[in-house]
């Protein structure tokens, strides 16, 4: 009963499944996980027919990682997940800027409602990245026709 509350939906990246040829589903406790991800992973303004869906994650993208940007930004993670997953509550949000140059490291650790289940996601947020430290791209392979 507790799996219906949680319900189920697309697996986020979309997959199809070699057997049946329909798309994978996401049920319980990793739909809650994939939903607070894509909650993340989404600029707010991204959906017009949702504009206050997703996070402001990227506004902070190019902004110093002083103590106080990130208290800002774990009090906004924080926020937007609460009012946009009702599945989850207690929401907690640190933010670790020394373990990886260029990369903040947000933990978010929650409790689901409905089975008073702990759980967390580790999402990691590059900074400043640019060309010279993405990862060299391979050849482009052309076919003769």
């Amino acid at each position: 009963m507790a799996q219906d509350f949680l319900g189920s939906g697309m697996k986020f990246p979309p997959k199809i499944n070699p057997a049946t040829g329909r798309f994978e589903v996401a049920a319980g406790e990793a739909s809650v996980k994939e939903s607070v991800y894509l909650i993340l992973m989404t600029q707010k303004t991204e959906r017009w027919i949702r504009p206050d869906f997703g996070s402001s994650l990227m506004n902070y993208t190019f902004m110093n990682t002083n103590t106080t940007v990130l208290n800002m930004m774990a009090r906004e993670i924080a926020g937007d997940l609460m009012r946009q997953e009702p599945r989850i509550s207690d929401v907690e949000v640190k933010i670790d800027a020394k373990s990886k140059p260029g990369c903040l490291l947000i933990y978010i650790g929650y409790r689901i409602r409905e089975t008073n289940v702990i759980d967390n996601l580790v999402f990691p947020f590059y900074l400043n990245t640019t060309w010279e430290e993405e990862e060299p791209l391979t050849e482009p392979v052309f076919v003769e026709e």
